[in-house]
């Protein structure tokens, strides 16, 4: 595991009841009072994630170096309703930051999904190219035009691979008619639909309900949210087909930000931005480390070859219909860094 403790990534999912008193979970971060900004960011992951774990090492590091102006509040776990909840609060400016993945913000943005389409990256390598380079600014920029604010620098989910209660999925065949949760997404709907699997739209949160009553009997995700969410509790085998990299951006509520002086601003982009590219550093490791782990809990893995699913997303016309929907500049700039898609 990398550079933050075992103990913080392992640690229980418990004190969400001090959510309900209206406070974070980070009682460090909300210990004083006199801070001239308080703002509040949303996610809905679990405490034990990567991501929280950066997040509070990039709220204390903001505290510090604003000498206590810039507070930065940490609400996990869904503590403030649904995905689609977070993104409307952030846009009304009832939260002030959200981490979002493009899935989620597609509604909003449609072109912040295309990272989405599927076995479009093959590697790491790939992915951070295109994210930190053309394709990541244009869809900042479309972002901006919704009123909200996106740090430059993008934080990994993982690559996602399919979970089954079932059996496993090694080739296209094995999803026909498989009840699989998805994301609130069309493309990820029309991707699984594509592949002839029965989707079924569920927020995360949940997710693991659908799963344990057998509304769904299987679901896609990384490997850290397959651990931080207990799914290998109702899940008995894990397919490795990376089919789609996701990851989130952090953004934050365009008057919000404007109202933070410039200096303030600086820094607290300074400190998220270099608290994202810790978090790909985690993920990347326990992208690694998990399988054992998951391994251990009873989880089955296996690795199927990824040609014949993409293969039948072309012949299904899923990548044209895409093509014609993010339009000609986004799909270049996507091939810019993958392989071509026809």
């Amino acid at each position: 595991m990398s550079s933050y403790s075992r103990r913080a990534f392992l640690h229980t999912l418990g004190a969400a009841s001090m959510a309900a008193a209206g406070t974070s979970i980070f009682p460090s971060v909300v210990a004083a009072q006199t801070a001239q900004y308080k703002l509040k960011y949303a996610n809905n992951l679990a405490l034990s994630h990567p991501l929280n774990v950066r997040a509070k090492e990039a709220a204390d590091a903001i505290k510090k170096e604003t000498g206590g102006r810039v507070e930065l509040q940490i609400f996990p776990n869904g503590q403030m309703g649904t995905d689609t909840d977070m993104l409307s609060q952030v846009r009304s400016g009832a939260i002030d930051f959200l981490t979002q993945g493009g899935v989620v913000l597609s509604t909003l943005v449609p072109v912040s999904a295309i990272n989405g389409i599927g076995f479009a990256f093959r590697d790491y390598s790939q992915v951070w190219a295109a994210m930190d380079g053309d394709l990541g600014r244009h869809i900042r920029t479309e972002i901006s035009k919704v009123g909200l604010v996106a740090m430059e620098k993008p934080w990994d989910n993982g690559f996602r691979h399919l979970t089954s209660s079932v059996k496993p999925v090694q080739s296209p065949a094995d999803l026909k008619g498989l009840k699989i949760r998805v994301p609130v997404s069309p493309l990820w709907t029309s991707m699984f639909k594509a592949l002839d699997a029965s989707p079924t739209s569920v927020n995360f949160s949940e997710a693991y309900s659908a799963l344990q009553t057998k509304v769904v009997d299987a679901e896609e995700n990384p490997l850290a949210l397959i651990e931080t969410g207990r799914f290998y509790e109702v899940q008995k085998y894990c397919s490795m087909t990376g089919h789609i990299w996701d990851g989130f951006w952090f953004l934050g509520n365009a008057r919000s930000w404007s109202a933070l002086p410039p200096d303030l601003q600086a820094i607290v982009a300074k400190h998220l931005n270099a608290a994202a590219m810790a978090e790909r550093a985690d993920i990347a490791a326990l992208s690694t480390s998990l399988i054992g782990k998951l391994e251990s809990h009873g989880m089955v893995f296996n690795k199927p070859d990824i040609q014949p699913f993409r293969a039948a997303l072309q012949k299904a016309g899923f990548y044209d219909q895409w093509r014609k929907k993010y339009g000609e500049q986004a799909w270049a700039l996507l091939e810019t860094y993958t392989q071509k898609f026809a």
